[in-house]
């Protein structure tokens, strides 16, 4: 209800001002509410109780061919000029619009369902996020202090300036003033909406920008999601402009019929006059204007009413395929696919373009320790006795890790040359295992009693403290000063003196540490090209066989960095630590003084060896970009990630090949970038003009819409593009927009990186208005709406980061492969059925209306039916409309495991082949043939015509029914031809339709029906009188011949000398067996110079925190004793110091 006011507002010209600044302040509902800010409700319908009408009949209406039956319905009120009763039209047109209105309802109140799920929850706690990349948020001091006392937050009185409401999910402007000092405001002190909480029990905070209602959607979140729209597919419009043109063809073939009407008034009527007389003051140009309307009224079943309940009903029914398809379910989560909307199956059929997240869509975000390099001996990987690779699955057996009680048993790894030499003392192999238990900044987290967590800033930093768990180095607890290890099953505390943290430029982290005999060691992990060059000249052969196993890795699509250490002296030490004090309390230059220090320490590394994580992708992620790119479908990768975080998936999806040239663009400014573009387009194609190929042209309802499409320069060879959110937000600006553009679409694969939400959207609309190509958006994430609502087919994976998209989207389901499924299997088969339920559709009514214009030439253009008037009203409503929708609801030309074998299958649904205004044509000249064979060879072999017994047959009424059997036999045998796939129900439909006929005909023609209602039923005896006579089915069965033959003949010729690809797999169908379902292949290993390191994956550390007293507060002590099983253990007497933790975003669970 609330909603209403606004919108009442702004129909009443208020307008909403401008808002320059927020303010607030805690604990003050007045005063906040005096500003008529937004609320934290979300809004994803389209209509509410008071909308719903009006607008819902504005988009139906928006079909012209509605308005169409509208003006006919209009027409028909006039008595001078209609045949048919007014309401016939009325309840049809009623009908239509209830049906579709009943859909449209359903569909929205599944929407408010959803919303009000979520906007009623008293309390909201997402367990199982999927962004796992932690990100650093603090409290400020003045109000940490606080701690959980609702006391003190009940009388805390602070004030809040900051901006006002924005889409910079980067940047946060503000200050908190309380007791008269201001303190800083910025985004590290602000958790937006959609962000999951960890490491942490509870939060107490205030609410800057509200949720989502009607009011404005202030939050960061709703701000880059976008507006919902009505999205209709590309055969709806197709649709509009073909019956805007048949309107046009209607006028014309009635105006031409008037006209006729005339002539033959004036030159032919006064002869029957005598006997039937005109009306008074009806002349010949009056009757030939009423002429006109009354063939408007009567040929307007070139557009009929049932032909779009008929649409809505085949779209239904494809919706319920998808969610009964047993084969796109998941059963680990119960997780069915959905379809949301029933009005875009077929453009599922039509996907040119697919954008698509990372993050949770291609891959699960869950890094697991695959493969290590110590001391120059490779681990992880398993061989033959021949020498060869053999491929890891499921059966294969697995590392025993019994022997270590406080191993994470979801820990996975096959070689077990590894856990025996770290068990037989290998101080090598201890050393790189004790350096992954202490050189991180991981905070463990004791979920409940005897159950150890790890929360990462990156889930590469959990995997390696997860395989050190395992191989016998558990990293326990940390204090600002300590770090607890248990190594092999010894606890055993360091005192830690420095983390030296990792940032961007550094690619590194180190950590200084004192172990329990006063050892100093400095461990540093980090990217292998800046580790290798602070390595002892000691290390130069061992560095070149463990190269060789970074490669080896990197081929593989496997995440790298190199294990180095160095012991220390302890006066260096002290003498160090002083200056590490003295730079890190000065203001000015603090960063480049301990960058230099730093660099002083971190050389001379001894190299221990390195590690290779794996970024596991959803099963079947890289066959499934396969299949689609065979179907020459485009996959954009548009993602928040880091650029070379993006690229290892690239690779590890089959995105990016090795033969590929990738192009980089990463410039800070507009010229910069405008350069890098033109410099990768010449590259990849030298001799292209300057300017770019735009087609401008006109389209849409009455060609009102302007359209540009920018055309594809041809290129040899394979290229890839990746361009950064800083230099796309440039690109995207409107003198870059056409040249990023062309030069993306040059590219087999193109990424972006560190985008935003409102980004995304907008790579997608400049997709959208330049290549005039159906798009897909495909995200599992909040920050994916925006893209999702922005594209023609929004589809949603449900996972673990929440609901968002899955309520955003018009189809969901749980894992990226199945997307492969619902394009090439579902989206296929919805976009043939429909296209040929269009032609069949045309070609029948056309069919049907062109016999009137022929007989129009022998009634004196008079408007008169050729058929029976009961025939007329049951020929698209009953005889016909079960046969076409068995046909449209189970035809497919070959089966699902056929369409997945042959991709290239769905290649005509995005060139629109099986349906467009070239078709059209045809139908109407097909449609044309068949009219003339079905009204003159009736007619020439009845015309002079006598019975077996003497009696003329020639009458109107039996010429009628012989035309309107050939007419119904005829769209049948059409049908058949058509029909590629015949089940017992669509055998049915058309089977018992002609029986329905004949069985209706004659009751009709009964004199039973005509004693009781001459008037209605005056055909009577036609049907028993007619149909008796043999010469007339012999008439018949020529006119199926005449029409049936030249269909044949004209596709056994096209099949012969211009096979489609649905030919070509067709006949394979027929002399091959059915394949079996794909087998996996062993992924072949790739010659690469590419590194990968998990040292690009996140941003600066947690290094300050994880040393600062004021955050890592000491809780009461408990127990850990149920982690061990033996109670004689020296570490079942100890208890660890626990604390509590900063607020973080979410969280991943060692594996």
């Amino acid at each position: 209800m609330g909603s209403v006011v606004p919108y009442i507002g702004q129909l009443c010209g208020q307008q909403k001002n401008q808002e320059v600044e927020r303010h607030l302040r805690a604990n003050d509902r007045t005063f906040n509410l005096s500003y008529h800010y937004a609320n934290n409700a979300i809004k994803t319908s389209k209509y509410n109780i008071f909308t719903f009408l009006p607008l819902n009949l504005f988009e139906q209406f928006r079909r012209l061919a509605n308005c169409f039956f509208l003006f006919l319905f209009t027409l028909q009120l006039i008595p001078q000029i209609s045949s048919l009763a007014w309401f016939t039209t009325a309840a049809l047109l009623i009908l239509v619009l209830s049906i579709t209105a009943v859909k449209d309802a359903t569909d929205d109140l599944n929407r408010h369902k959803s919303d009000n799920e979520v906007n009623t929850r008293e309390v909201s706690i997402l367990v199982d996020g999927d962004e796992t990349n932690l990100k650093m948020k603090q409290a400020l001091t003045v109000t940490g202090r606080m701690g959980d006392s609702t006391e003190a937050l009940a009388r805390f009185n602070g004030e809040i300036k900051c901006e006002p409401p924005n889409n910079r999910l980067e940047i946060f402007k503000g200050t908190l003033t309380v007791d008269g000092q201001m303190y800083s405001l910025d985004n590290g002190r602000v958790l937006l909406r959609g962000c999951t909480l960890r490491n942490t029990e509870w939060c107490f905070g205030l609410v800057i920008f509200g949720g989502g209602s009607t009011g404005g959607p202030d939050t960061k979140l709703m701000q880059n999601s976008g507006k919902t729209t009505f999205k209709r597919t590309s055969i709806d419009h197709l649709m509009n402009i073909l019956v805007l043109c048949i309107f046009v063809f209607l006028l014309s073939m009635c105006s031409v019929l008037a006209i006729g009407h005339g002539v033959w008034e004036m030159k032919e009527g006064s002869v029957f006059t005598v006997f039937l007389p005109p009306e008074t003051g009806i002349d010949a140009p009056l009757s030939s204007f009423l002429c006109f309307w009354s063939y408007v009224i009567l040929l307007n079943t070139v557009v009929p009413m049932s032909l779009f309940v008929s649409v809505e009903a085949i779209r239904l029914v494809n919706s319920y395929y998808i969610d009964w398809d047993r084969k796109m379910y998941y059963p680990k989560s119960d997780t069915p696919a959905q379809a949301r909307t029933t009005t875009l199956n077929e453009e599922l059929g039509q996907i040119k373009y697919i954008f698509s997240d990372k993050t949770g869509t291609l891959t699960r975000n869950i890094m697991t320790f695959n493969k290590c390099s110590i001391n120059g001996k490779s681990y992880g990987e398993l061989l033959d006795i021949s020498g060869e690779r053999i491929e890891i699955t499921e059966n294969t057996p697995r590392v025993d890790f019994s022997w270590n009680q406080l191993a994470d048993p979801k820990f996975i790894f096959h070689d077990h040359n590894l856990v025996e030499i770290v068990r037989e003392g290998n101080l090598k192999a201890q050393a790189f295992f004790r350096l992954l238990a202490l050189c991180h900044t991981v905070m463990p987290e004791e979920k409940k009693q005897g159950a150890l967590y790890y929360q990462a800033q990156s889930p590469d930093e959990g995997a390696l403290v997860t395989a050190a768990r395992n191989f016998g180095f558990m990293f326990h607890s940390r204090t600002p000063e300590t770090i607890t290890v248990v190594e092999m099953e010894k606890l055993v505390i360091y005192e830690l003196l420095a983390v030296l943290d990792f940032n961007n430029v550094r690619k590194r982290m180190s950590v200084i540490v004192r172990n329990p005999e006063g050892k100093l060691t400095l461990y540093c992990k980090g990217a292998d090209t800046i580790i290798f060059e602070r390595l002892h000249t000691s290390c130069n052969t061992l560095m070149g066989v463990t190269t060789e196993h970074l490669n080896e890795y990197a081929c593989d699509g496997l995440r790298t960095l190199v294990l180095a250490y160095k012991d220390l002296d302890e006066s260096y030490v002290k003498e160090w630590m002083q200056c590490h004090h003295e730079a890190s309390t000065i203001i000015e230059e603090r960063d480049e003084k301990l960058d230099k220090l730093y660099e002083e320490i971190e050389k001379d590394l001894l190299l221990l060896g390195a590690t290779a994580v794996e970024d596991k992708l959803q099963d079947g992620v890289p066959q499934t970009i396969e299949q689609l790119a065979k179907a020459d479908i485009k996959i954009w990768v548009l993602t928040g990630d880091k650029q070379e975080t993006a690229e290892n998936i690239g690779y590890s999806c089959n995105m990016l090949q090795e033969e590929m040239d990738v192009f980089v663009v990463s410039a800070n400014t507009a010229e910069g970038v405008k350069e890098e573009l033109l410099s990768a387009r010449k590259k990849m194609c030298p001799g292209a003009a300057e300017e770019p190929n735009v087609t401008k042209a006109r389209a849409g309802l009455l060609w009102l819409r302007k359209t540009e499409t920018v055309h594809d320069d041809k290129v040899d060879g394979k290229y890839a593009l990746v361009i950064n959110g800083h230099s796309l937000a440039f690109a995207l600006e409107k003198g870059l927009e056409l040249e990023l553009l062309r030069t993306a679409c040059m590219c087999q694969t193109v990424i972006c990186c560190r985008v935003t939400p409102l980004q995304k959207a907008q790579v997608v609309k400049l997709v959208k208005k330049y290549k005039q190509a159906v798009t897909l958006a495909i995200g599992d994430g909040a920050n994916d709406v925006s893209m999702i609502k922005a594209a023609h087919i929004g589809v949603g994976i449900s996972g673990q980061e929440g609901m968002q998209a899955v309520l955003s989207s018009d189809f969901s389901f749980a894992q990226f492969r199945y997307l492969q499924r619902l394009l090439l299997v579902h989206g296929r088969w919805s976009y043939l059925r429909i296209s040929k339920f269009l032609q069949y559709f045309f070609y029948k009514n056309f069919t049907f209306t062109f016999v009137h214009v022929w007989y129009a030439f022998f009634c004196g253009f008079s408007a008169q039916t050729v058929y029976d008037q009961w025939f007329v009203s049951m020929y698209n409503v009953v005889y016909t409309v079960l046969p076409v929708l068995g046909m449209s609801l189970f035809d497919q030309d070959v089966n699902d495991r056929w369409s997945s074998q042959y991709p290239q299958l769905y290649s005509p649904g995005p060139l629109n082949i099986y349906f467009n205004k070239k078709a059209m044509v045809c139908c109407m000249i097909h449609s044309c043939y068949s009219s003339l064979i079905v009204f003159f060879i009736p007619w020439a072999a009845m015309h002079n015509t006598v019975a077996d017994n003497g009696k003329d047959t020639a009458d109107y009424q039996s010429f009628a029914l012989v035309v309107q059997t050939c007419l119904l036999i005829v769209v049948n045998i059409q049908l058949c031809l058509d029909t590629h796939y015949w089940t017992a129900v669509n055998q049915s439909f058309m089977w018992g339709s002609l029986v329905f006929y004949f069985a209706t005909t004659f009751a009709m023609h009964s004199n039973d029906m005509f004693s009781i209602f001459a008037s209605v039923f005056p055909f009577i005896g036609t049907a028993r009188n007619t149909l008796s006579q043999p010469n007339l089915w012999l008439t018949i069965f020529l006119t199926c011949l005449l029409c049936g033959l030249p269909v044949v003949a004209f596709r056994f010729t096209i099949i012969q000398l211009w096979p489609t690809i649905n030919d070509k797999v067709r006949h394979k169908v027929r002399e091959e067996p059915l394949p079996g379902p794909a087998t996996r292949r062993l992924p072949a290993r790739r010659i690469s110079t590419r590194r990968s390191s998990y040292a690009f994956s996140h941003t600066h550390g947690y290094g300050d925190l994880v040393t600062s007293r004021r955050f890592l507060l000491k809780c009461p002590l408990k127990s850990r004793n149920t982690l061990f099983k033996q109670t004689n253990s020296p570490l079942a007497q100890n208890q660890p110091q626990l604390y509590r933790a900063i607020t973080g975003e979410s969280e991943q669970q060692p594996r």
